[in-house]
């Protein structure tokens, strides 16, 4: 936990924002048995940034005494007066923020390094004892923690801690015809190590589960490749959400060309569709990535990109709010202490509908139902390609055979105007890395979505 407070460094300030940061990591790896990793590390500093005439200066130190703070906030200082002298004027300085102040609360993670290692070593006894046949197994842990703490001139004052633990699992079996499969599962979420896990034997059904799926897909078949009817687990519309129409609605992407840019206000998807990107809280609910205050100060809300189909808004920094006349939405985060904040996501989904997946289900003649996914990518227009790593045909309205790996591809808003069932439940998934320039932990999730989409097939 921080010792002392930004707060007695206040007479410094002049349109300015000063921030204190320990990222703190924990890893830890076994491959068949063997740990082939066990790391923990600690980045720690502050910045400062200071904006002149519309520009800004930044400077970071990875030390945080009184002089370091000085020190940078001169360096900043000089820079944003290097780039107001040298660079036309942005239109003057940003609009002050509105004073509000953010408390959250610091957990200790005091469970020891070697403490997590034998609990792995436990899961690992379980899967080679129980299970025998399979080629290879892995089991790690990942921990994260940002701890933040922000004072700007206009009266912002925030202190948070966002911790998360993950324990993941990946296992491979051989086909008949000796082809190696995989399927990967991660499990835990928001807090930390000792908020998350207390018991390996707890984890076992779950790990049985991922097991029974991966034989059901060494004995499956392979897609058939072309335009189908299917439907997307909440894992899937998650990553549609945030890498194939999130990253188009953030409003630096917008500026720089992006395909949501001339559709605001117009119709991109089927009117049921409505896509938040979540500030903190969803029916009650803290979730993955909770941001209360953004790292510029802005109180953090919700920002609705689509309402009923229609785009209606984008994602902003200060500046980008300003420049549209929009409210802030207070989605400018930095990963590290060095980093100045991005505008990005924090808890991005599809609202859940009235349909049931059962129906869903029962509802396709010929289709497939894919359940998890390994990767993604998407660019500016909104054209994604994902992978599939599990999945299983539907036929006349059954589940079928699982599938092979394949990749799923096409134009989000395209797609998004096909879909005509949501499912009415809602599932958020925990452990989401964001890759915009800077990793960033995020939230996604969202329902069942039935829509048509392009199988990549064999």
């Amino acid at each position: 936990m921080f010792q002392g407070s930004l707060e007695s460094f206040s007479s410094f300030f002049a349109d300015t924002e000063l921030r204190r940061q320990c990222n703190r990591t924990r890893r830890i790896g076994l491959m068949n048995g063997d740990v082939i990793s066990n790391a923990t590390s600690e980045a720690s500093g502050i910045n400062a940034r200071v904006f002149r005439a519309g520009r800004c200066g930044f400077a970071s130190s990875p030390e945080t005494d009184i002089s370091a703070v000085e020190r940078i906030l001169k360096q900043a200082s000089d820079n944003a007066a290097f780039l107001a002298d040298r660079l036309p004027d942005a239109g003057g300085n940003l609009a002050p923020r509105a004073p509000v102040t953010h408390r959250g609360i610091w957990v200790p993670d005091r469970v020891p390094q070697r403490e997590i290692l034998e609990f792995l070593q436990q899961i690992d006894d379980y899967i080679a004892t129980r299970y025998p046949q399979l080629a290879a197994r892995y089991v790690g842990c990942s921990c994260l923690s940002l701890e933040k703490e922000l004072r700007t001139n206009d009266g912002v004052y925030s202190y948070s801690f966002m911790p998360r633990s993950n324990i993941s699992v990946s296992l491979t079996a051989m086909t008949k015809e000796g082809t190696p499969v995989d399927r990967y599962e991660i499990f835990g979420g928001a807090g930390v190590y000792a908020e998350n896990f207390s018991d390996p034997a707890l984890l076992y059904p779950r790990i049985d589960a991922v097991v029974e799926e991966l034989m059901q897909k060494r004995d499956g078949v392979f897609a058939d490749a072309g335009r189908k009817t299917c439907i997307i687990a909440p894992e899937l519309a998650g990553m549609l959400a945030h890498e194939a129409v999130g990253h188009t609605a953030e409003a630096d992407f917008v500026i720089s060309g992006s395909v949501a840019g001339p559709y605001r206000g117009k119709e991109v998807a089927s009117s049921i569709v409505t896509l938040t990107d979540f500030a903190n809280t969803y029916n009650g609910q803290t979730l993955p990535t909770p941001i209360y205050v953004d790292d510029e100060g802005v109180e953090a809300k919700d920002a609705v990109l689509i309402d009923h189909g229609i785009l209606t808004g984008w994602m902003h920094n200060r500046s980008s709010a300003d420049r549209y006349g929009d409210p802030r939405t207070g989605n400018a985060l930095a990963f590290g202490f060095a980093d100045e904040p991005l505008i990005r996501m924090r808890n991005t989904a599809i609202l859940p509908g009235t349909d049931r997946l059962e129906d869903m289900i029962a509802s396709i003649d010929d289709g497939y139902y894919f359940t998890a996914t390994g990767n993604g990518q998407a660019d500016a227009t909104g054209e994604f390609m994902f992978g599939i790593t599990m999945g299983y045909e539907i036929k006349n309205g059954k589940l079928g055979q699982a599938i092979r790996d394949t990749t799923v591809s096409g134009v989000a808003f395209d797609l998004l105007k096909t879909v005509d069932m949501i499912s009415d439940q809602m599932v958020w998934l925990n452990a989401g890395m964001c890759g915009k320039k800077q990793p960033f932990p995020v939230g996604m999730g969202g329902p069942h979505i039935r829509c048509k989409i392009n199988v990549g097939g064999k």
